[in-house]
């Protein structure tokens, strides 16, 4: 008989342990929505921590079930309960230590059958557990369709659909949670492993967190992650007999009882998803799967590949920075905005320091809004837009599988393609996604690269506009430097930190026709966030320069880096200001660059030397936080000290070689 400490079907009892509101976790594969639904669940009241012991983010919230208080765990995505990362043991972790009344499993509809391995290892936890079907318009554009009712028959636990960004089908998780049930998934193993699993079982102690067969199969997969367990519930007798077991099994499968279990587990969850999955669209399929094949080639991918970013760039540079950033700044804002603004305050506000706070050379309004609303927004606009494009159409994986071998001279693996990508959405998110790599040696070169040469959405489209203005060979060598820098600090990185490389391991989401209101919605989520986040930052980067105007304090402060700035990098005075408030954000200081060109105060060969230096400069003040956060001070500081005298001697060293060679744009 299983001695089980897992919650009866009746996850609302609160009696169930010592008296403590039921508490529920929402588990899934990552990018399945369980942050949405966790968020429809709980409101706004939520908790953010790292889980003891860990720089993983674990948020709890409560909610309300029929009038009772529940409690809600937002688990870190996973593939698997034999952890292969930081973040898939703690979702483990949480299973086998907190007291779960109930698990809510979010399920990426159209990857149903990598969410059944998860289902199956629920069920032979005997953990309670409903499924919830999410992204189902996205499951029904692809011509899919999927039984959910024989779905829950064939596991044994309810099944509920839902679309959570539209807020459909997710008013029924409340109620249905309470009807939890432990899945009836059941694998008979080859007679060698059940034999194994019986004996293992032996070994338990009386009570164990979960179904001691289950736990039984993790240690015979010799999951690492559960030493801290055997050497706390295990004599030393008992576990010289569980090593002993483990080689003799492995000794007549002629391989690793993992490789064993997960095939019969693979083909097992395929059987039922065959069941109940249907396509309507077969031709459409195999075209898609053609296509497949020439977007992910590693040669025939490549001009695609080339074709994609000359289309992003007149998007976004050419149209963008130019057409857009033109009507806002000259039109809006020149003729409209600025010009009412500086009449009402220099007519009704008769203070100097008042009329130049809000729309003086470093006013308010006619530096930090005309900066954030005129120049940058229009260009970061276009790139969320063409962002979410390669994101919804799943294309974004494919792009990091072209160019895996690149990577592989980092030192890398592959999966670090994910976080660089992300970085051209956020540097400061794409940081605390590196937690998907394996060892801290990954880790730790992944987030120095996002530091140093990654640039967010909101400064890379500054800089494509500023490469708008350029002849295309200008361009390449801005590409060219930075691509090279990286190359080198990440191979001289991989040398020089001690530590090993895990494997690669990508899997692939299938090609889908963008759908407009995912774009609509992904687009102005982000805007949100860039009015949010950004906005603020540059009237505190404006207030700042006023305040060093105000005092003299920017002249000294020219004078000092005069021979940096000027002599060194070959570029105009006013340019310091740039890099002085790109301490505060790197794509604030782009945008002080990108007036400057806009205004003719520099030539081809010094937007060409500026751009490559504020790319390689200094993090923003979000990103440094972060990196601390997940590092720790000392090696953020260190980082910061590398990368600032580094990004100004490779902008140095380029105007040098510029000159030397007599290089003209």
């Amino acid at each position: 008989m299983e001695n089980v400490k897992t919650a009866s079907a009746d996850v609302l009892n609160p009696h169930s342990y010592d008296d403590t509101p039921p508490t529920i976790a929402l588990v899934g594969n990552p990018n399945v929505g369980k942050s949405v639904i966790f968020g429809i669940l709980t409101g706004r009241y939520v908790d953010v921590s790292n889980y003891p012991g860990t720089t993983v983010e674990i948020t709890r919230g409560a909610g309300k079930i029929h009038k009772q208080t529940v409690s809600y765990i937002d688990t870190p995505g996973t593939n698997s309960f034999i952890p292969g990362s930081e973040d898939e043991r703690v979702t483990r972790d949480i299973l086998l230590q907190e007291k779960i009344s109930a698990v809510l499993q979010i399920v990426d509809a159209k990857n149903l059958k990598r969410a059944l391995l998860l289902s199956l290892q629920l069920s032979e936890m005997r953990i309670p557990f409903i499924m919830n079907l999410n992204m189902m318009d996205e499951l029904e554009s692809r011509g899919m369709q999927i039984d959910a009712e024989k779905l829950s028959q064939l596991v044994g636990v309810p099944v509920n659909e839902s679309t959570a960004i539209r807020r459909r089908g997710t008013e029924n998780l409340g109620p249905l949670i309470t009807q939890a049930k432990r899945g009836q998934l059941r694998i008979t193993y080859p007679d060698i492993v059940e034999n194994a699993i019986k004996e293992v079982i032996k070994l338990m102690p009386v009570e164990t967190p979960i179904a001691p067969r289950a736990l039984a199969i993790m240690l015979l997969i010799q999951d690492d992650s559960l030493r801290k367990w055997v050497r706390a519930n295990l004599s030393e007798e008992q576990i010289k007999q569980l090593q002993e077991i483990i080689w003799n099994i492995e000794g007549q499968l002629k391989k690793s009882v993992a490789s064993t279990v997960n095939e019969v587990r693979y083909r097992f969850t395929s059987q039922i998803y065959n069941q109940v999955v249907s396509k309507s669209v077969v031709l459409k399929g195999k075209a898609v799967n053609k296509l497949d094949s020439v977007i992910s080639h590693h040669i025939w991918g490549v001009p695609i590949l080339l074709i994609t970013l000359y289309i992003i760039y007149e998007f976004v540079g050419v149209f963008g920075a130019g057409t857009l950033v033109d009507f806002f700044e000259n039109v809006i804002f020149g003729k409209i905005l600025n010009p009412l603004a500086v009449w009402f305050f220099h007519t009704l506000i008769p203070f100097e320091i008042v009329q130049d706070l809000f729309v003086g050379p470093y006013g308010i309004i006619t530096m930090a809004l005309t900066y954030g609303f005129a120049i940058v927004l229009p260009i970061v606009t276009a790139f969320f837009i063409v962002f979410s494009l390669l994101e919804d159409s799943g294309y974004l994986p494919r792009l990091a599988l072209l160019v895996n071998r690149v990577f592989k001279l980092f030192g890398l693996n592959g999966k670090a393609v994910l976080p660089m990508i992300l970085g051209l959405g956020c540097d400061t998110m794409a940081t605390m996604s590196a937690r998907i790599l394996e060892t801290r040696k990954e880790r730790i070169i992944v987030i120095l690269l996002l530091a140093l040469g990654v640039p967010c959405s909101a400064q890379l489209g500054v800089i494509l506009g500023m490469t708008a203005m350029l002849p295309w060979p200008a361009t390449v060598i801005w590409f060219g430097v930075v691509t090279f820098v990286m190359i080198i600090v990440g191979s001289l990185s991989a040398r020089l930190i001690p530590g090993a490389k895990s494997d690669f391991i990508l899997e692939l989401p299938p090609l889908r026709i963008p759908q407009f209101y995912n774009i609509v919605t992904k687009t102005l989520a982000r805007i949100e966030w860039y009015l949010k986040e950004v906005i603020p930052i540059f009237v505190i980067g404006t207030l700042i320069l006023f305040i060093l105007d105000r005092t003299h304090s920017l002249l000294w402060i020219e004078k000092i880096a005069a021979p940096l700035v000027q002599d060194f990098l070959g570029l105009p005075a006013k340019a310091t200001e740039s890099f002085l408030i790109g301490f505060l954000r790197r794509d604030y200081g782009a945008a002080g660059l990108f007036a400057l060109a806009g205004n003719g105060q520099m030539s081809n060969n010094q937007i060409v030397v500026s751009i490559v230096t504020i790319t390689l400069f200094m993090p923003c003040i979000a990103h440094f936080l972060m990196i601390i956060k997940e590092l720790g001070l000392k090696i953020a500081i260190a980082m910061a000290l590398f990368i600032v005298p580094f990004a100004f001697g490779i902008g140095g060293l380029l105007n040098y070689l510029l000159n030397l060679f007599g290089v003209q744009f």
